[in-house]
């Protein structure tokens, strides 16, 4: 897997489409190292206004029933949109979305990253791409379904390193990750498809690393509520 030049940022890839090549990043949590001397892209104004974050100890319990359906409306302050999640393909991951939802752990969150012909990534807390919950778990992949626009699956750092952050397909670029299928798909959008483009034609304006994918005007999250079917 080739790297961009942005020298020591894990989980930047080299994507090909069709019979050119194009470089866009893969939708990876983004990390300090110490060894770089570089820190992750942060909005300094937008972070100390932020109040400080939950975290937890662990990964939380299995509490949902694999064999019922489960559906998310998520609020945002540029609409709604409905994720169905796939309770029985990605048991763990549906787990720990409908937790961190339950105990509005998402709510104020911001859309942090945004490449509208490929996603949108949110889940952040810190909303610079290097937050969480403060603990990870295990990757579910191969369950049957597709990277296309539309499917909602786990950003992360490496091999089961999944925390809160996630994305939404919001370009065809997407598709191109089913050559590098490293993220768990865990729901897909089945209304307010809408509003995810409205988010992804936010403007942006490029980021600590030189990444064009830090929007320009706050995107939040303000309310989750996950129904059970």
């Amino acid at each position: 897997m080739k790297h961009l030049p942005i020298a020591l940022l894990l989980g930047f890839a080299l994507l090909v489409t069709g019979c050119g090549t194009k470089t866009a990043p893969a939708p990876d949590q983004q990390q300090n190292n110490a060894a770089s001397g570089q820190t992750a892209p942060s909005d300094k104004k937008e972070e100390t206004a932020k109040k400080p974050s939950k975290q937890y100890d662990k990964a939380p319990e299995l509490k949902i029933d694999p064999n019922k359906n489960y559906e998310a409306v998520v609020e945002t302050n540029k609409g709604s949109f409905t994720i169905q999640l796939f309770a029985k393909d990605a048991p763990k991951t549906v787990n720990n979305f409908v937790f961190l939802a339950n105990d509005h752990f998402y709510d104020g969150v911001t859309f942090h990253r945004i490449i509208q012909s490929f996603m949108i990534q949110t889940g952040d807390p810190k909303g610079d791409g290097t937050g969480g919950p403060g603990y990870s778990f295990e990757d579910e992949l191969k369950n049957g379904h597709l990277y296309d626009k539309g499917v909602v699956a786990m950003a992360n750092a490496g091999p089961n390193t999944n925390g809160s952050q996630f994305f939404i397909g919001s370009g065809d670029d997407v598709k191109n990750l089913e050559g590098r299928p490293d993220y768990t798909i865990f729901g897909k959008i089945t209304a307010g498809m809408d509003t995810i483009d409205k988010i992804a034609a936010t403007p942006v304006k490029a980021n600590a690393f030189g990444e064009n994918s830090m929007p320009t005007e706050t995107i939040t999250i303000q309310k989750i509520t996950v129904t059970e079917k």
